[in-house]
C-alpha cells in the first residue's frame, strides 16, 4: 500500500497537507475522516492515529500525527523543491519560527473565530455569549497584527520572497474565520496581498477545492443529538 493521508478538509491543518501534496504532484490515496460525525473516535481511525485527531498519514507500515510532523516528512520524503522548507540554516529557521508560533496562537484565535460565530450558532444550534465572542475577535485581530508585524514585514511571504510551508499553513487557519462571515482582509491590505500571491502560487483551482467544504459549512444543516453528545467535549474548549 502506498500513502494515504487521513485528512477532512473542514480542517485547517488538512488542507494545508493536502494543498501541499496536490501542488507537488505527491501521489497518494485520500482517506476521509468526517469530523463532524465523529469518525476520529472510531476504533478504526484510533488504530492509525491514537491521538483521534486529523491529520494523520500512513506510509505502508508508518504512521503519523501532527500536521507540520507530516508537512516535513513529506517535504523530505519526495524532495520537493527547496523553498517550501529550505536547506539554507537561517531561511529554515525563519520557517520553523513561524510554525513554533502559530500553535497557540493564530491557529486558536481562527478555529475559536469559526466555532463561536458561526459552528455553534448554525450546526449545533447554541449561541455564544456576545461578550465570548467579542473577546475571540479581540485576540484574532491581536494575532493578525503580529503575523504582519514580525512574520509578513515587508516581505512577499512570511519567510522570505518564496512561498513555504508556513505559508500554506498560515492561509488555511486564515480562510476558517473568513468561512464564518470575518472580513479580517478588508482593512489589511498587506495581508491582502500577500494572500493573493498565496493563492497564485498554489493555483487557484486547488486553492478553492482544498477550501470549498468550510467555506460552505454556513450552509450545514443542525446536528443532531448523538452527534452533539459526541462532539461535546471537544467542542468546549472552543465556546470560551
Amino acid at each position: 500500500m502506498g500513502l494515504e493521508l487521513y485528512l477532512d478538509l473542514l480542517s485547517q491543518p488538512c488542507r494545508a497537507v493536502y494543498i501541499f501534496a496536490k501542488k507537488n504532484g505527491i501521489p497518494f490515496e485520500l482517506r476521509p475522516v468526517e469530523l463532524l460525525k465523529g469518525q476520529h473516535h472510531s476504533e478504526a481511525f484510533a488504530q492509525v492515529n491514537p491521538l483521534k485527531k486529523v491529520p494523520a498519514l500512513k506510509d505502508g507500515d508508518f504512521t503519523l500525527a501532527e500536521s507540520v510532523a507530516i508537512l516535513l516528512y513529506l517535504s523530505r520524503k519526495y524532495e520537493v523543491p527547496d523553498h517550501w522548507y529550505p536547506q539554507d540554516l537561517q531561511a529554515r529557521a525563519r520557517v520553523d519560527e513561524y510554525l513554533a508560533w502559530q500553535h497557540t496562537t493564530l491557529r486558536s484565535s481562527c478555529t475559536r473565530a469559526m466555532w463561536q460565530k458561526m459552528m455553534s450558532p448554525v450546526f449545533l444550534g447554541e449561541q455564544v455569549p456576545a461578550e465570548t465572542l467579542v473577546s475571540t475577535l479581540a485576540e484574532l485581530d491581536r494575532c493578525l497584527q503580529l503575523l504582519e508585524d514580525k512574520f509578513l514585514k515587508d516581505q512577499d511571504f512570511l519567510a522570505g520572497p518564496h512561498i513555504s510551508v508556513a505559508d500554506l499553513v498560515a492561509i488555511t487557519e486564515l480562510m476558517h474565520p473568513v468561512s464564518a462571515g470575518c472580513q479580517i482582509f478588508k482593512s489589511r491590505p498587506k495581508l491582502a496581498a500577500w494572500r493573493q500571491r498565496v493563492e497564485a502560487e498554489v493555483g487557484k483551482d486547488l486553492f478553492q477545492e482544498a477550501h470549498a467544504v468550510v467555506l460552505q459549512a454556513k450552509d450545514l444543516p443542525p446536528a443532531d443529538t448523538s452527534i452533539k453528545e459526541k462532539l461535546k467535549p471537544s467542542v468546549q474548549v472552543l465556546l470560551r
